[in-house]
């Protein structure tokens, strides 16, 4: 599939710098796939399209201060680092900046507290590193690193704050799961009170988001990993849903990756620690989830094509259309859509 199928224009004044006042009072698209039809709400309207009885499913990872500058020990060169995912004990995957300066064997210093060595070099700058510390690792991340805000947000540390749901919970993510931002405290208990179920998957959210398509073809897309886990009581309880034909309303695309990928491969969801690549394009039949809740995403972007499987394409670039003359926000700090069928 043409990768410039998923191509719009964005005026740049659309895209989100900052968060809404209030995260539920962002503005929210609604798309009815049974009757075709496209309306303006607000998040907090989410309410009145949840029914008692649904499950709601949301990514509780947490994205931890993933940014580290350093300097590489001897030279002094400059080195940007992203944690991405722990692949053994105090070894990270990364994405270095000024990454050709960084071979098998280079220390970095980040801190007085914080160091690493490269014992692995891979493409696309990508390295192994292995970190030296003393005392507890995510306290030292805390001091010493910050919260990697996705390029199209002007960094800003009065931001970061903002840049997490409510509910994070598990540390692991270098962006954050955004469809979830619109969710507060409040709303949440409103939620549980109309008898809407809520459940937590977690998924550490990393180089995927990241990388842009650069291909011209979908076929020739590879997606990078992402680990999961399903705890033994949820997938327990999806599976009673699903026998009870109860709606599954998935929190953002990282939710569906991994209710999609845990069900594609055992027909029914199981406890899982595990990996997914599961790449989502037009074609793709959701087995999973019912419905989704999330943001509008950027031009060619997997993520956007995920979106364009479960609503279809021409009815989700519609939506888009119509989202841009209405000047909905776009992107990690903008406004949300839901949809759903009858």
């Amino acid at each position: 599939m043409d990768i410039e199928v998923f191509n719009y224009n964005l005026p740049m004044e659309l895209i989100a710098q900052y968060p809404s006042k209030k995260r539920d009072h962002s503005r929210m698209l609604v798309l009815n796939k049974t009757k075709n039809t496209i309306e303006d709400h607000y998040f907090y309207n989410i309410l009145d399209f949840l029914r008692p009885g649904d499950v709601l499913v949301r990514n509780n990872s947490r994205v931890i201060p993933a940014r580290l500058f350093g300097l590489k020990e001897g030279t002094g060169a400059k080195v940007e680092v992203l944690l991405l995912h722990l692949v053994d004990k105090d070894t990270y995957e990364c994405l270095v900046g000024n990454a050709k300066v960084i071979k098998k064997g280079t220390v970095v210093n980040f801190s007085s507290e914080l160091k690493a060595t490269c014992v692995e070099v891979k493409d696309e700058g990508l390295r192994h590193l292995k970190f030296s510390y003393e005392g507890i690792f995510i306290e030292v991340l805390e001091r010493v690193g910050l919260t990697p805000l996705p390029p199209y947000i002007k960094d800003d540390k009065d931001k970061y704050s903002h840049y997490q749901t409510v509910y994070a919970k598990v540390n692991g993510s270098a962006a954050a799961p955004t469809a979830g931002f619109h969710f507060t405290n409040e709303l949440i208990e409103k939620i549980k009170e109309k008898k809407v179920e809520i459940l937590d998957i977690t998924l550490h959210v990393g180089l995927g988001t990241f990388r842009p398509v650069s291909v011209k073809k979908t076929e020739d897309h590879i997606m990078h990993e992402e680990y999961y886990m399903i705890d033994e009581i949820t997938a327990n309880k999806l599976n009673e849903a699903k026998k009870k034909n109860r709606r599954i309303i998935a929190v953002g695309t990282t939710t569906v990756r991994v209710l999609e990928s845990s069900f594609a491969k055992f027909g029914r969801f199981l406890q899982e620690n595990s990996s997914t690549k599961l790449f989502i394009t037009p074609g793709y039949k959701f087995k999973a989830i019912d419905a989704l809740i999330t943001n509008f995403h950027l031009p060619k972007s997997t993520l956007l094509m995920l979106v364009s499987a479960f609503s279809g394409l021409d009815f989700t670039m519609e939506a888009y259309k119509h989202a841009i003359e209405e000047k909905y926000r776009f992107f990690s700090f903008g406004d949300a859509m839901f949809i759903y069928e009858d």
